[in-house]
Protein backbone atom coordinates (compact mmCIF):
# COMPACT_ATOMS: atom_id res chain seq x y z
CA UNK A 1 0.00 0.00 0.00
CA UNK A 2 2.85 2.51 1.06
CA UNK A 3 4.54 2.07 -2.79
CA UNK A 4 1.42 1.91 -4.09
CA UNK A 5 -0.13 5.39 -2.44
CA UNK A 6 3.19 7.18 -2.25
CA UNK A 7 4.71 6.55 -6.10
CA UNK A 8 2.39 4.82 -8.37
CA UNK A 9 -0.82 6.62 -7.61
CA UNK A 10 1.29 9.73 -8.16
CA UNK A 11 2.86 8.41 -11.36
CA UNK A 12 -0.27 7.26 -13.08
CA UNK A 13 -1.86 10.79 -11.78
CA UNK A 14 0.47 12.53 -13.61
CA UNK A 15 0.73 10.74 -16.66
CA UNK A 16 -3.02 10.90 -17.18
CA UNK A 17 -2.35 14.45 -16.60
CA UNK A 18 0.62 15.52 -18.65
CA UNK A 19 -1.36 16.69 -21.76
CA UNK A 20 -3.18 18.91 -20.00
CA UNK A 21 -0.17 19.78 -18.35
CA UNK A 22 1.70 20.48 -21.60
CA UNK A 23 -0.97 22.99 -22.51
CA UNK A 24 -0.63 25.34 -19.77
CA UNK A 25 1.38 28.10 -19.03
CA UNK A 26 4.44 27.79 -16.98
CA UNK A 27 3.16 24.22 -15.69
CA UNK A 28 5.17 22.47 -12.62
CA UNK A 29 4.47 19.10 -11.16
CA UNK A 30 5.55 18.98 -7.73
CA UNK A 31 6.05 15.71 -5.80
CA UNK A 32 5.84 15.51 -2.06
CA UNK A 33 8.70 13.60 -0.91
CA UNK A 34 10.39 13.08 3.33
CA UNK A 35 13.48 13.01 4.62
CA UNK A 36 13.03 9.89 5.17
CA UNK A 37 14.17 9.11 1.93
CA UNK A 38 17.42 9.00 2.82
CA UNK A 39 17.21 5.82 4.70
CA UNK A 40 15.37 4.36 1.81
CA UNK A 41 16.70 1.76 -0.24
CA UNK A 42 15.29 0.23 -3.95
CA UNK A 43 14.14 -2.75 -3.49
CA UNK A 44 13.44 -3.87 -7.15
CA UNK A 45 13.50 -7.86 -5.89
CA UNK A 46 10.69 -7.00 -3.66
CA UNK A 47 9.14 -3.28 -4.49
CA UNK A 48 5.93 -4.32 -2.90
CA UNK A 49 7.23 -6.00 0.13
CA UNK A 50 5.35 -8.74 -0.17
CA UNK A 51 8.16 -11.52 1.09
CA UNK A 52 8.82 -9.56 4.42
CA UNK A 53 7.30 -6.42 4.97
CA UNK A 54 8.50 -3.13 7.24
CA UNK A 55 6.30 -0.16 7.46
CA UNK A 56 9.65 2.08 8.47
CA UNK A 57 11.86 0.79 5.35
CA UNK A 58 8.47 0.48 2.74
CA UNK A 59 7.96 4.15 3.81
CA UNK A 60 11.65 5.15 2.99
CA UNK A 61 11.63 3.47 -0.17
CA UNK A 62 8.09 4.89 -1.44
CA UNK A 63 9.61 8.62 -0.69
CA UNK A 64 13.13 7.23 -2.46
CA UNK A 65 10.94 6.24 -5.09
CA UNK A 66 9.46 10.14 -5.43
CA UNK A 67 12.63 11.67 -5.77
CA UNK A 68 13.77 9.01 -8.64
CA UNK A 69 10.01 9.84 -9.89
CA UNK A 70 10.98 13.51 -10.26
CA UNK A 71 14.53 13.09 -11.53
CA UNK A 72 13.21 10.89 -14.55
CA UNK A 73 10.80 12.88 -14.97
CA UNK A 74 12.24 15.95 -15.59
CA UNK A 75 15.07 14.70 -17.68
CA UNK A 76 12.54 13.13 -19.91
CA UNK A 77 10.26 16.64 -20.16
CA UNK A 78 13.69 18.34 -20.83
CA UNK A 79 14.52 15.81 -23.22
CA UNK A 80 11.72 16.15 -24.97
CA UNK A 81 12.22 19.49 -25.14
CA UNK A 82 8.86 20.66 -23.14
CA UNK A 83 8.42 23.36 -20.94
CA UNK A 84 6.78 21.24 -17.95
CA UNK A 85 9.08 21.69 -14.68
CA UNK A 86 9.17 18.85 -12.55
CA UNK A 87 10.26 19.42 -8.68
CA UNK A 88 9.76 18.08 -5.04
CA UNK A 89 9.36 18.77 -1.82
CA UNK A 90 9.64 17.48 1.75
CA UNK A 91 7.77 19.23 4.57
CA UNK A 92 10.12 18.64 7.17
CA UNK A 93 9.02 17.85 10.77
CA UNK A 94 4.94 18.26 10.36
CA UNK A 95 2.85 17.44 12.96
CA UNK A 96 0.11 14.91 10.75
CA UNK A 97 -1.31 11.96 11.54
CA UNK A 98 1.55 9.92 10.39
CA UNK A 99 3.27 10.47 13.72
CA UNK A 100 0.00 9.40 15.44
CA UNK A 101 1.28 6.18 14.29
CA UNK A 102 4.61 5.85 15.81
CA UNK A 103 4.84 6.39 19.44
CA UNK A 104 7.63 8.27 19.93
CA UNK A 105 6.92 10.43 17.31
CA UNK A 106 3.45 11.18 18.39
CA UNK A 107 5.26 12.42 22.11
CA UNK A 108 7.87 14.12 20.48
CA UNK A 109 5.61 16.57 18.02
CA UNK A 110 5.03 19.04 20.55
CA UNK A 111 8.76 19.47 21.06
CA UNK A 112 9.52 19.60 17.45
CA UNK A 113 7.00 19.71 14.91
CA UNK A 114 5.88 22.11 12.70
CA UNK A 115 1.73 22.73 12.47
CA UNK A 116 0.45 21.47 8.92
CA UNK A 117 0.75 24.89 7.90
CA UNK A 118 4.01 25.21 8.06
CA UNK A 119 4.91 21.81 6.40
CA UNK A 120 2.83 22.97 3.62
CA UNK A 121 5.12 25.99 2.70
CA UNK A 122 8.29 23.79 0.50
CA UNK A 123 5.26 22.40 -1.16
CA UNK A 124 4.25 25.79 -1.94
CA UNK A 125 7.03 27.59 -2.49
CA UNK A 126 8.54 23.84 -4.63
CA UNK A 127 4.90 25.16 -7.03
CA UNK A 128 4.86 29.23 -6.95
CA UNK A 129 8.66 30.09 -6.61
CA UNK A 130 11.40 30.54 -8.33
CA UNK A 131 12.39 26.90 -8.06
CA UNK A 132 14.76 24.84 -10.25
CA UNK A 133 13.58 22.46 -12.60
CA UNK A 134 14.14 18.98 -10.66
CA UNK A 135 15.19 20.66 -7.62
CA UNK A 136 14.47 19.82 -4.34
CA UNK A 137 12.75 22.45 -1.40
CA UNK A 138 12.22 21.66 2.40
CA UNK A 139 12.18 23.35 5.46
CA UNK A 140 15.91 25.49 6.05
CA UNK A 141 16.64 25.09 9.52
CA UNK A 142 18.96 22.36 11.39
CA UNK A 143 18.03 19.43 10.29
CA UNK A 144 15.66 20.35 7.63
CA UNK A 145 13.41 20.05 10.30
CA UNK A 146 11.44 23.14 10.48
CA UNK A 147 11.97 27.21 9.31
CA UNK A 148 11.11 28.94 6.42
CA UNK A 149 11.51 26.65 2.74
CA UNK A 150 14.17 26.64 0.60
CA UNK A 151 16.60 24.36 -1.08
CA UNK A 152 17.16 20.96 0.59
CA UNK A 153 19.73 18.49 0.83
CA UNK A 154 18.49 15.11 -1.69
CA UNK A 155 20.37 11.68 -1.25
CA UNK A 156 22.73 11.05 -3.82
CA UNK A 157 20.71 7.73 -4.24
CA UNK A 158 17.95 9.97 -5.54
CA UNK A 159 19.38 11.35 -8.42
CA UNK A 160 20.57 7.72 -9.53
CA UNK A 161 19.96 7.66 -13.51
CA UNK A 162 19.94 3.89 -13.97
CA UNK A 163 17.41 2.97 -10.96
CA UNK A 164 15.28 5.92 -11.99
CA UNK A 165 15.52 4.63 -15.69
CA UNK A 166 14.51 0.87 -13.76
CA UNK A 167 11.88 2.28 -11.28
CA UNK A 168 9.62 4.50 -14.30
CA UNK A 169 9.44 0.97 -16.39
CA UNK A 170 8.38 -1.06 -13.80
CA UNK A 171 6.18 1.66 -12.82
CA UNK A 172 4.64 1.94 -16.58
CA UNK A 173 4.02 -1.48 -16.00
CA UNK A 174 2.60 -1.68 -12.88
CA UNK A 175 0.07 1.39 -13.33
CA UNK A 176 -0.31 0.58 -17.16
CA UNK A 177 0.09 4.72 -17.08
CA UNK A 178 2.42 4.85 -20.30
CA UNK A 179 3.89 8.86 -20.81
CA UNK A 180 3.95 10.47 -23.62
Amino acid sequence: LQFGTNHLGHFALTGVLLPKLLAADNPRVVTVSSLAHRMGRMRFDDLQWQRRYDRTAAYGQSKLANLLFTYELQQRLRAAGHRVMATAAHPGWTATNLQNTVTLFKMMNPLFAMKPEGGALPTLYAATASAEPGGYYGPTGIGEVRGAPGPAKIARKARDPEAARRLWEISQDLTGVRYL
